[in-house]
């Protein structure tokens, strides 16, 4: 029987021809828009990132976080649930980790691990809180976290501005402790060793989702949660686990990008990663050790349009037009579906052309009956064949 090789072709399909479409009606934008500045807003656009240190540096900073928000958007939505509680994580670990780098002296080494540990925990029980609220009160988890997102913003802000803010600027926070920050890679940049920690978080991750036999039972959750059940799985805490781990994740991206970036805490408007995070979970077609790739592209971007609109006179909002573009086109399941049906249809042949052949296929044994060679017949199946 020809076995189909799937190698995630018509995911890989979808997101190029998402991505292209979605760059072609950008660069008519930019055409339209800059005019006789259109060629230089186009190479800065899709060039500017890599066009000096400090901008690429800028990608890698960005990209980070994004890492994270992917992660956890990874593995909360494969459980079937469409929370967006990682914003709320992200935001309120920030917090936790700026009280902790204030207000919590300790040395070098142990400061940044307790920061690290202390935010991861705070975004893991809060992401459980729309899983609790939907399991005792029906309430959809969607709206629960949407909700939740403007409870721990305002309730975080506050506790900054009450307890750890600086009066001569009254907006930001006081300055962290030197034991509490991370340290740069390289000199001259703000790429921080918050990288390799985000390394370290997809690899888990990988093991966790693909490897492991958590990751099946998780697999199973999301796409049919009736053959779960009836398979044995328990349901409500494979989708806890799952909502605790994204929440973990979102916690360590947060208090990584706060002590890894700023020296102060200046989250002073709500966060918004989880979008981010939506998108690069697609163009990585859900798979963890795709998500790095998805995020860098999505960064590179990000900084490109950004020069873009300083020197192109092209607003950098562009980006969002190209996400939402290819986040209808992706999401969009009859998006180059035909294609798909197309190539099931021909492996299908293949696989009924191959199982007939097979069938008809006989082996043949060959029997000395009194010195004559009968084909495919044994000789107790032979009246009278006894030998007397």
């Amino acid at each position: 029987m020809l076995k189909s090789k799937n190698f995630g072709w018509y995911e890989i399909t979808r997101n190029l021809a998402a991505s292209f479409l979605a760059f072609l009606i950008a660069t008519i934008i930019i055409f339209v828009v800059a005019r006789e500045n259109a060629n230089i807003a186009l190479k800065n656009f899709f060039l500017g990132a890599f066009s000096s240190r400090h901008n690429f540096s800028k990608v890698v900073e960005d990209f980070i976080p994004m890492v994270f928000s992917g992660l956890a958007i990874n593995i909360m939505f494969k459980s079937g649930l469409f929370s967006l509680a990682a914003d709320s994580a992200f935001y309120m670990s920030g917090v936790v980790a700026t009280a902790i780098a204030i207000g919590m002296p300790l040395p070098a080494g142990i400061h940044q691990i307790v920061i690290l540990l202390a935010g991861a925990l705070v975004g893991g029980l809060l992401c459980l809180i729309p899983v609790v609220v939907r399991k005792y009160t029906g309430a959809h988890e969607l709206v629960t976290s949407m909700m939740l997102g403007y409870i721990t913003f305002n309730f975080g802000y506050w506790i900054i501005r009450e307890f750890f803010l600086d009066k001569n600027n009254g907006v930001f926070s006081t300055t962290f402790a030197a034991t509490a920050t991370l340290c740069k890679m390289f000199k001259g940049t703000n790429i921080h060793f918050g990288l390799l920690i985000m390394a370290a978080a997809v690899i888990v991750m990988w093991i966790v989702v693909e490897k492991s036999r958590y990751g099946r039972e998780l697999s199973f959750t999301g796409s049919n949660e009736n053959f779960a059940r009836y398979a044995g799985i328990e349901i409500t805490t494979v989708i806890i686990i799952s909502q605790f781990v994204g929440g973990f994740w979102a916690g360590l991206g947060g208090a990584v990008t706060m002590i890894g970036i700023f020296r102060t805490f200046q989250w002073v408007t709500p966060v918004d990663y989880v979008w981010d995070g939506i998108l690069i979970n697609l163009l990585a077609g859900r798979k963890p050790l795709m998500i790095p790739l998805a995020a860098f592209f999505m960064s590179s971007l990000r900084v490109g349009a950004n020069i873009m609109s300083r020197v192109g006179h092209v607003d950098s909002e562009l980006v969002a037009i190209i996400q939402a573009i290819i986040i209808l086109l992706i999401a969009s399941e009859r998006f180059l579906y035909r294609m798909k049906q197309r190539k099931e249809e021909r492996e299908a042949l293949l696989n009924r052309t191959s199982n007939s052949i097979q069938n008809e296929e006989v082996q043949i044994e060959e029997v000395q009956i009194e010195g004559i060679k009968v084909e495919g017949i044994k000789i107790e199946d032979v009246p009278g064949s006894s030998q007397s």
